[in-house]
């Protein structure tokens, strides 16, 4: 008899799953699970949260959440659904400190809460938008007062 797997299991697996735009950054961390359903037969339903609907990797990162869901042992039927209209919008809150770290340490974008001056991932100085419109459409490119630096901003 295979034991139904446990929402932590299932939660694990998902959270080894990367962003292909930010490899080293799990989409756990990105804020994109939105929820867990493990029934009593085994099968486990997936609800993920797109950055935007126009996302290029989502039909990637729903496959490798369902191969690394269907991995977990117990899983009969592994779902993935993206909750386009059924859930709540992605915002950067959503964002953890780590995925935010990572971001700026790794990739040098910084991330925009808020209305406030957005802070230069490199050397911490203030950002003014030099274009709203970034390489995809949930980011913007700034330029750094301080360090003269062209910075990729996520925003929602």
């Amino acid at each position: 008899m295979t034991s139904i797997p446990t929402v932590e299991a299932v939660r694990a697996a998902v959270a080894t799953v990367d962003d292909p735009e930010y490899p080293g950054i799990s989409i756990v961390d990105l804020g994109l699970l939105e929820s867990v359903e493990v029934r009593p037969d085994g099968d486990v339903v997936v609800g993920l949260v797109p950055t935007f609907s126009g996302c290029p990797a989502l039909a990637m990162i729903a496959e490798d959440v369902h191969a690394a869901v269907a991995a977990v042992g117990g899983v009969t039927g592994p779902r993935v659904d993206i909750r386009w209209l059924s859930g709540p919008v992605w915002t950067v809150e959503r964002l953890t400190g780590t995925a935010r770290r990572t971001m700026a340490e790794e990739f040098t974008v910084a991330v925009r809460i808020g209305a406030g001056p957005v802070p230069c991932p490199r050397c911490g100085g203030d950002t003014a938008e030099e274009s709203m419109f970034g390489p995809s459409r949930c980011r913007a490119v700034h330029v750094c007062h301080s360090c003269t630096e062209v910075v990729e901003v996520m925003r929602a």
